[in-house]
């Protein structure tokens, strides 16, 4: 399977907002994006296990308010609230560290539904430095696109479950214009452009396994 590149970068939109959390420093990347298909059916893309695990992973836990789920290999976290179809918020907790992923839903006309995500985290000074938002907002975007190949009918499974994608020329590729797109989304934020850049490239060569 081959993403379209230009496709997947040109369809979402990419913001960085520097803002606050517990009278912290924190960031919020988020990432909006088109999908042809009605509300009800993305919803139930992103909110039910069954669907999930054919573009994003594997999901267990308790589906409701207060209940608390798993991601395979990844995060887990609690649902704070869940408002069929539009609404979803859920704490996101990996590697001993929490943060905050909303996700919102509209109507976009001719049978077409908008996703919007919103991954708010705190700033650790020295991975901030290194990496910038496009730590978080390169796997979003592999993961939307992820869904964009769902929704068209275009895969069963997520591309990475044979392990071959990631090495391809393709997730490469992917990476690297995300990677990129981020980089030019964190200049806008207020960040020095040389000093984002180079944190996007360096953000590019971790996904790609080329620095630890």
């Amino acid at each position: 399977m081959q993403i379209d590149i230009a496709a997947a970068i040109g369809a979402t939109a990419r913001e960085v907002r520097n803002l606050e959390r517990d009278g912290k420093p924190a960031v919020a990347i988020v990432a909006s994006r088109t999908y042809p298909t009605r509300i009800e059916d993305l919803w139930e893309a992103v909110t039910t296990q069954e669907r999930l695990a054919r573009w994003f992973s594997p999901v267990s836990g308790d589906f409701r308010p207060g209940g608390r789920f798993q991601i395979e290999n990844n995060a887990a976290g609690k649902i704070s609230v869940c408002e069929p179809p539009r609404t979803l918020d859920i704490t996101w907790e990996f590697s001993e560290q929490v943060s905050w992923v909303s996700v919102r839903l509209y109507t976009a006309g001719n049978g077409h539904a908008r996703l919007e995500l919103t991954h708010l985290y705190v700033v650790d000074p020295d991975w901030e430095e290194k990496y910038g938002p496009g730590a978080g907002g390169v796997g979003w975007d592999l993961g939307l696109a992820g869904l964009s190949l769902h929704v068209s009918g275009e895969v069963t499974a997520p591309v990475e479950a044979s392990g071959e994608w990631f090495a391809s020329q393709n997730y490469r590729d992917l990476v690297d214009a995300s990677a990129k797109a981020w980089g030019e989304a964190h200049a806008a934020s207020g960040a020095p452009a040389d000093e984002a850049h180079a944190a996007a490239a360096r953000t590019a060569a971790f996904f790609k396994g080329e620095e630890q």
